[in-house]
């Protein structure tokens, strides 16, 4: 049983949305606060789940939370830490891969960590072993056990000489993370080096570290003996952004994203803009509108920082649905994401899913039979269906499908966006969607999502 969302499609988006700090930051910057010895404050904080899953865990390992009634600000003292039953935190973390981050500020402020097995997404294999392989190389002791994963350091933690074999997002904040209070120097290659790992690397200097992020992806860290607690403001979400410039487009409206920040969604914008999008920039925000006229084919590849991101690729593929002619969108960073284009088809789109590289340059999914590239031809006229939310972005994607489409559409699984789009329902209906919630689930015939 769930919440219901009934959309009556076709009605432009107009007006203004709001976004606030990112769901790929907020979360690690919270972590981060583990590593001070006195109380840090986090400002531009969503009203998202993954929030409230870090809140509840910082909580757990007594950090005393509290939030600003008016602003929404978090304040954290972690003066209290302490180890939290492993039950405990298997409850509060539900499906969140969070609990990996905490292990190294764990170890520094109370000598040991446990981590539940871990959900999330289902858009790939996303495994921990770049994690567990890193905190073994600054002298963790990792210990498998029910339920999920015991994490110590009997002789302390030191600095070490890393290498990523992929810029994984993750591995480098779990990097970054530990080895701030590691003795001696750590030096990581092939990090990532995202708008979030740079705004990450902005709170951990104003803490006190020493973090310098060389060329072709190299950081470096000096250890350092304490930390002190932050004030920071957090940056905007850039992926929130790109949905609803994707909304835009799609529904032909004209959305102004408030918080929305030219400089992390440079690749975005010049996408959108090739796609038939425009876009007005503006110190406050960007207004994202359809001007009408046809919508234009494209081909694209996903990529780390600073390509075109993984993250935008789903809502840009319902935009491509109404583009004369035919795109291809080649799918690097994860290897399921195409899982959501089975709704699409549904709907009366017209895209093709293949397991060969259909980009530029063979990518590490190749030749490992993952349906990784697709072929989105157009326009097709979107039609309303019942629709089961596979993932976050995912799910996002089809509600704007649906908010396209002729006639109604329902949509379960909701909650799931909440975990990184907040107040998704209110902007909506800001925007003048045509739609309501119900609390009863609806029955599937045999054969949907």
């Amino acid at each position: 049983m769930g919440n219901v969302l009934t959309i009556r499609g076709g009605v432009p988006l107009n007006g203004k949305v709001s976004v606030r700090g990112a769901k790929n930051l907020v979360p690690k910057a919270m972590v981060a606060s583990l590593l001070g010895n006195t109380p840090s404050v986090l400002r531009n904080v969503p009203e998202i789940k993954d929030v409230e899953v870090v809140t509840s865990l910082l909580r757990l390992h007594g950090v005393e939370v509290t939030k600003d009634p008016v602003t929404g600000d978090l304040t954290m003292d972690p003066s209290a830490a302490k180890m939290a039953q492993s039950k405990d935190i298997d409850a509060h973390a539900g499906d969140s891969r969070i609990p990996i981050l905490f292990c190294g500020p764990l170890m520094h402020s109370i000598g040991e960590a446990f981590i539940p097995d871990l959900g999330g997404c289902k858009i790939g294999d996303r495994p921990i072993d770049y994690h567990l392989q890193v905190l073994r190389n600054f002298g963790a002791v990792v210990d498998k056990r029910p339920g999920g994963i015991s994490i110590s350091a009997p002789k302390g933690l030191h600095g070490a000489k890393l290498s990523l074999p992929y810029p994984s997002v993750g591995a480098t904040e779990q990097v970054l993370l530990t080895a701030i209070r590691a003795e001696g120097i750590t030096e990581l290659s092939g990090a990532a080096v995202e708008p979030e790992i740079m705004d990450l690397i902005a709170v951990l200097q104003k803490m006190g570290a020493i973090i310098t992020v060389q060329t072709d992806r190299v950081i470096r860290i000096e250890g350092v003996r304490e930390l002190t607690g932050y004030n920071h403001k957090a940056i905007s979400d850039r992926n929130e952004t790109a949905s609803w410039a994707s909304a835009a487009l799609v529904t032909q409206g004209d959305i102004y994203v408030e918080g929305a920040r030219q400089l992390d969604l440079t690749a975005f914008l010049n996408t959108y803009r090739k796609v038939g999008g425009a876009f007005d920039v503006d110190d406050d925000g960007i207004r994202f509108y359809h001007p009408g006229g046809p919508l234009k084919p494209l081909v694209l590849e996903t990529d780390v920082h600073p390509g075109f991101m993984t993250d935008w690729q789903q809502p840009l593929v319902v935009a491509l649905t109404q583009a004369s002619g035919v795109s291809i969108v080649h799918e690097t960073v994860y290897e399921n994401r195409f899982g959501f284009t089975e709704a699409l088809i549904r709907m009366g789109a017209n895209i093709q899913v293949h397991r060969e590289c259909l980009g530029s340059v063979p990518c590490r999914f190749g030749q490992r039979n993952f349906l990784h590239s697709a072929v989105i031809s157009g326009p097709t006229q979107l039609r309303g269906a019942d629709i089961d939310i596979p993932d976050l972005r995912g799910g996002f994607s089809h509600l704007i499908a649906a908010l396209a489409a002729e006639g109604t559409s329902r949509v379960t699984g909701i909650e799931l966006i909440n975990r990184g789009y907040e107040r998704f329902q209110d902007k909506l209906e800001g925007l003048g969607a045509d739609f309501d919630i119900t609390e009863e689930a609806p029955v599937f015939a045999a054969g949907l999502l």
